[in-house]
């Protein structure tokens, strides 16, 4: 039997829609369902409304890939202080700066080819971060001097309501979003020390993130509680012009020469005119970047126990904190392994340590008093300054309430983060975490990573939007699957070393939940394509096809000018028709 054929007379200006009243009846043979077609093209944006809690490197970075990679996304970005930056906003101690190269701590998309040192000031590198805001306009998108108080899930809405409060005129108000993303960092959540007699102390008392411009240390007698990074870098910076020192460390800590070979200086490592004048050529400073770059992703092996890497590790730092101590500091030298806590390099430390004004202290602080600190020994030691360098919150859990279903997620998270990838937890549906738990592996870089998440994340919201999903989280199974892996894998690794460290949430030997379970190489390539089938979703329709097929045509179809034939510019066949964006 020949096929009918329709002939048009003119140009279909509006498309063949079929009655949208309820389908009944039987057609080509098959009972049709009752169903409600949905008036809407298939490439009809569906507006979501997504917060984003930080505008440090990872809030600014989401600022400027979900806009493009997120068609119709409503962003907005909160953050409680007055500029983005977040650490290297709020860090500005004596001596702040990246232990790793600056070359290597930027967006990958964004290369600034004349950083002035080769281990960047923090005011240089906050510097290059409001910039990058700059340049592709996150500032629109930014509410700033707003501190978020709680989210609250709502399930009759599937919506969360964020309580914000304006800090620059004390107003508070709630916001409605359809996705909460968190990129509050791993170490924003500062506190310090919960010592008797906190409150007594009259002299000036600070936390090393909190640091008051205004002080002036010099000839001054100051304590430096805490030897992680921060306290490290404070100490040699301090020590030459106070008239005492007093370095509180109860725990040993590696001090490692460099991160991947770079080795580090206490003087500023400046890169010549000539460097930097080479740099300005593309192919030139490309060579440069992939080859320092390169480094940085290879330094996964000296996690494993046992292994020859680490072996080594040990070696060298040993012999290096010998050299630099003068054979002074063994007892500061570590029983774990190295990688177990996080190295760092610390130029001029362990010499600042051997000086006659400083007195390396590992006793136990039992109180502090109106004039300074007493340990456990009974002795008192007067001061005018007391700067704690004792890190943050390493819980991980944001440091305002997130409650979904009569749960918050601090207590949900008390003993261990359970979070699917370091992505999302079950039970908090359209809440994912930037660079949180297990949010990146043990080599690479952090702005890469970064990157990658986001993108990743892009591809969750996208489908949310085009697919007409009203919630999506981790199911319990998958997520309980993760958690075994991630014990399993750690087993391996000195990270499970009898040390306290943000790796475990400060609990020696406990559960590591600090890093991704795989190398940056290895969690790349996990997260370069969702496994879908590890999410549960609920749609706005009960079909779930009413909303998403819609009409059954697309709005692109309807303009003739459209390029319907995308797909025959050629290229390279990896990529052939799965480019999100290049639909007919």
């Amino acid at each position: 039997m020949a096929s009918e054929h329709v002939t048009l007379e003119a140009p279909l200006e509006t498309p063949l829609v079929p009655d949208t009243g309820a389908a009944t009846g039987v057609a080509l043979g098959y009972p049709v369902e009752t169903l409600e077609l949905v008036e809407r093209f298939i490439d009809d944006v569906r507006p979501l409304r997504v917060a984003v809690i930080g505008a440090g490197l990872a809030g600014i970075t989401a600022g400027v890939l979900l806009p493009v990679k997120v068609p119709g996304i409503e962003l907005t970005i909160f953050d409680k202080n007055a500029d983005v930056g977040g650490t290297w906003f709020e860090n500005i101690y004596p001596g702040v700066r990246c232990d790793i190269p600056a070359h290597v701590y930027q967006a990958t998309f964004a290369p600034n080819t004349q950083w002035t040192e080769q281990f960047a000031q923090g005011s240089e590198i906050l510097q290059y971060w409001k910039d990058i805001a700059k340049r592709y306009d996150v500032y629109r998108h930014l509410k700033l001097s707003h501190r978020v108080n709680e989210a609250v899930w709502d399930d009759n809405t599937s919506t969360w309501a964020v309580n914000v409060t304006n800090l620059a005129g004390g107003e508070t108000a709630v916001h409605t979003f359809d996705f909460v993303l968190t990129a509050i960092g791993r170490f924003n959540d500062w506190r310090l020390p919960d010592y008797p007699g906190l409150t007594d102390f009259k002299g000036v008392l600070r936390h090393a993130s909190n640091w008051d411009p205004i002080f002036d240390p010099a000839g001054k007698a100051v304590a430096v509680i805490g030897n992680g990074a921060s306290g490290i870098q404070l100490v040699p910076n301090l020590q030459p012009i106070v008239s005492r020192l007093d370095h509180y460390a109860r725990n040993k800590t590696w001090i490692a020469g460099s991160w991947a070979g770079d080795e580090r200086t206490f003087e500023p490592q400046y890169y010549s005119e000539e460097q930097r004048e080479s740099f300005k050529d593309p192919a030139t400073y490309l060579a440069f970047r992939k080859e320092l770059e390169d480094k940085y992703w290879r330094r996964f092996a000296a996690l494993f126990r046992g292994s020859g890497e680490n072996a080594g590790a040990r070696e060298h730092f040993t012999q290096l904190m010998r050299e630099r101590s003068g054979g002074k500091l063994d007892d500061l030298i570590p029983d774990f392994s190295p990688n177990c806590r996080r190295p760092t390099p610390g130029p001029r430390y362990l010499e600042s340590l051997t000086e006659p004004n400083v007195d390396y202290i590992r006793t136990p602080i039992a109180r502090f008093t109106a004039t300074g600190i007493e340990t456990v020994d009974g002795k008192h030691r007067e001061v005018d300054a007391i700067i704690c360098a004792t890190g943050a919150n390493i819980d991980m859990a944001p440091p305002f309430p997130i409650r979904a279903r009569r749960t918050d997620l601090k207590e949900a998270w008390k003993d261990f983060p359970h979070t699917y990838m370091g992505l999302a937890t079950p039970g908090f549906p359209n809440l994912l975490f930037i660079h949180g738990p297990h949010g990146t592996g043990a080599s690479g870089t952090v702005p890469q990573s970064v990157e990658v998440q986001l993108t990743y994340f892009a591809k969750l919201l996208r489908k949310a939007s085009r697919e007409g999903v009203k919630t999506i989280e981790p199911s319990q199974k998958a997520t309980d699957e993760f958690a075994a892996y991630n014990d399993a894998f750690f087993a391996r690794t000195v990270l499970s070393d009898p040390c306290s460290s943000w790796y475990n949430g400060g609990k020696t030997g406990g559960r590591v939940h600090g890093l991704f379970p795989g190398s940056a190489a290895h969690v790349t390539a996990v997260r370069r394509e969702p496994r879908w089938e590890d999410w549960e979703y609920t749609y706005l329709e009960a079909n779930r096809f009413a909303w998403y097929f819609g009409n059954g045509w697309s709005r692109r179809e309807q303009d003739p000018d459209a390029d319907m034939t995308p797909y025959l510019a050629g290229g390279d066949l990896r990529d052939l028709h799965e480019s999100w964006w290049s639909l007919p």
